[in-house]
């Protein structure tokens, strides 16, 4: 994830003017539930009004997140509670998770992973797209951000891979280049989905699911409910945008070439690569086994980070310096405690109740299927996987879980298609921008590749999804 840069004054003046709008009308015109009290309300009013301003973006997420927060304070919750998210392991995982990537980004071993993969698989122009698909799936176990995988690890690959071939923006983007920015991306949204350290806003969402409906979700049960749906996306993915953007290069001896005389010019894995490989292997082992040595994942991640930082190989002022994970922790911590003040009032009790009473006599199996189809394709009114998970999260997984939806099936839909949605547009999540923005695929062929991929995603999940679900007993 990118920080922000200062939004112009005009901008800022009117999204900001329109968020105390939004307030007053939530708060005092809206009707009050007779259920929640009017302090209640008012929480429900700043968390909406977070939550359009993370769509708007008059500033960035986190200056967002505590201006709501000063806002709980002077609306009458104490401060010490207002703070108490900055306390939740969970978002230390988050922030650790981003610092290892980190090391694994400045040593050079994420860049030296997918040069493997490329050397082993690259062979041909899908071969290419399936060796940065297998990278960013391997990456997402342990680093939390889309933005760094897609963006900053794979990207520069790609495009040293396309110009191999004389594939750069314009005419000739359809000969290579074109194909492995598409495939990257609509990759990037399946590698999200299969982790809980895919994405930040994916444990994020498993705090809530905790608190709204009781489920417990652990890196663990994250892993094993994903990995077959995932896995089955992952192969779909590299094929499905091939035939789609139609490569014209399809033979790609240079790309192992390539890899293999990158590698050579590496040379062995230095010492800080060893450090952070032991680091990231050993974290990863310990995450995939909590179910069976029941260590705390955050206390993982913190002892991984204590060895980077007592052999040297992340000096501490390289830790300060990575912008992004202290961005991250700000709105993280921050947005967590609004959600469970929110949840507190009895807001989302009285949606679901009210909603529910609609779908009396209806299976609930018709209802989940028809509300994740509206929860996957409002995402093009969204421009992050964050603020689309946390405005519609809540309130569905309310409503399923009270029609009579397993409340594992409901949370385990919920969440993973949260992250799925991202392909769809251009403007999707953080890194679509910065990988639209290198020119390879027009504004056409991304939304049209983005649709296509989105009917297999959901066909994968609603079925191979269901199955899978249904064989280890989540329903």
């Amino acid at each position: 994830m990118t920080v922000p840069t200062a939004t112009p004054a005009h901008v800022r003046v009117r999204g900001l003017a329109a968020l105390v709008l939004l307030f007053l009308v939530l708060a005092f015109v809206v009707p009050r539930p007779e259920s929640v009290t009017p302090q209640g309300w008012r929480v429900a009013a700043i968390f909406f009004c977070v939550i359009a301003g993370m769509i708007i973006e008059p500033l960035p997420a986190s200056a967002l997140v505590l201006l709501g927060l000063t806002a709980m304070v002077a609306n009458g919750t104490p401060m010490r509670e207002v703070l108490s998210g900055f306390a939740e392991p969970s978002v230390w995982l988050v922030i650790v998770a981003m610092l290892i990537a980190r090391s694994m980004l400045d040593s050079g071993l994420a860049r030296r992973i997918a040069l493997v993969f490329i050397r082993a698989f690259g062979r041909s122009s899908l071969g290419v797209g399936y060796a940065l698909m297998a990278t960013d799936v391997t990456l997402a176990s342990g680093v939390p951000s889309i933005t760094a995988r897609a963006a900053g690890m794979l990207a520069p690959i790609a495009i040293r891979i396309a110009d191999l071939f004389d594939s750069t923006p314009g005419p000739t983007a359809n000969r290579i280049g074109a194909y492995l920015i598409a495939s990257i991306y609509q990759g990037s949204a399946v590698a999200c989905a299969m982790f809980f350290t895919g994405q930040a806003s994916n444990i994020l969402g498993a705090n809530l699911a905790a608190k709204l409906v009781n489920v417990q979700v652990t890196w663990s049960s994250w892993f094993v409910a994903a990995a077959v749906p995932g896995l089955a996306s992952a192969a779909l993915v590299p094929w499905l945008v091939q035939r789609i953007m139609k490569p014209t290069v399809t033979r790609t001896p240079e790309a192992p070439k390539f890899a293999a005389e990158e590698l050579q010019r590496m040379g062995p894995l230095s010492r800080q690569e060893w450090i952070t490989l032991g680091v990231f292997s050993g974290v990863g082992l310990l995450w995939i086994t909590s179910a069976w040595h029941r260590l705390d994942v955050t206390f993982v991640a913190l002892l991984g980070l204590a060895v980077l930082l007592t052999t040297g190989a992340m000096p501490w002022d390289q830790a300060v310096r990575e912008k992004a994970a202290w961005d991250v922790f700000v709105w993280y911590g921050g947005l967590l405690r609004m959600g469970e003040l929110l949840n507190a009032t009895g807001t989302t009790t009285v949606f679901a109740n009210t909603v529910g009473a609609l779908f009396t006599g209806i299976p609930w199996l018709v209802v989940l299927l028809g509300v994740l189809v509206i929860y996957f394709y409002t995402h093009y009114a969204f421009a992050s996987i964050t603020a689309h998970m946390l405005a519609l999260f809540p309130p569905f997984v309310v409503l399923l879980v009270g029609i009579g939806v397993p409340p594992q099936l409901a949370v385990y839909s919920l969440l993973c298609l949260a992250n799925l949605p991202a392909g769809l547009t251009h403007y999707g999540t953080t890194p679509a921008p910065i990988l639209f923005g290198f020119g390879y695929v027009s504004l056409r062929d991304w939304w049209r590749v983005g649709f296509i991929v989105s009917l297999g995603h959901m066909a994968v999940w609603l079925t191979i999804g269901f199955g899978w679900w249904k064989l280890i007993g989540i329903w």
